[in-house]
């Protein structure tokens, strides 16, 4: 890992466009993603049910809340479209009797399994084999970069 560099020779029109490329690919990946999904899930459903698969069980809806960045209240109505979809079970949370714990039911599971194979094949059909060596090549710089930035909001 190299030093921070002098912000001075930083180069604002690179990071911007970096990020602009950045955006436009999610927004892209999202509307193929949204394609993929039952009606009546979103996107943002999604991206609650890969965040439990990929962090683990029992975590709080405020924890999740602020980890997808959105309020309370959003996050309230989101895990409820999911609890009525059987994807995620609400619990109390023994530690704090105010508090709930959210855990991803056997259903979600399949579901999220299900919609990236789904997804997948819709990448595939858009993905020549040089753009998967691109994105085998820079994720690993992606995920560094994401966890620093996650780390300095």
């Amino acid at each position: 890992m190299t030093a921070n560099p002098d912000p001075s020779k930083t180069n604002p029109a690179e990071v911007f466009a970096f990020f602009t490329e950045v955006g436009i690919i999610n927004q892209l990946s999202v509307t193929m993603l949204a394609s993929a999904l039952p009606g009546g899930v979103h996107p943002s459903h999604f991206a609650i049910i890969n965040h439990l698969h990929r962090v683990g069980d029992g975590t709080t809806p405020v924890r999740i809340a602020a980890a997808m960045q959105v309020t309370k209240t959003t996050m309230t109505h989101s895990l409820k479209v999911l609890k009525d979809h059987g994807f995620v079970r609400i619990a109390p949370n023994p530690e704090d009797g105010r508090a709930k714990k959210v855990f991803l039911t056997a259903s979600g599971s399949v579901f999220r399994n299900e919609a990236i194979q789904r997804v997948s094949k819709r990448f595939g059909h858009a993905l020549q084999p040089e753009h998967i060596e691109i994105m085998s090549r820079i994720s690993g710089d992606l995920e560094t970069l994401r966890k620093h930035l996650d780390k300095n909001r």
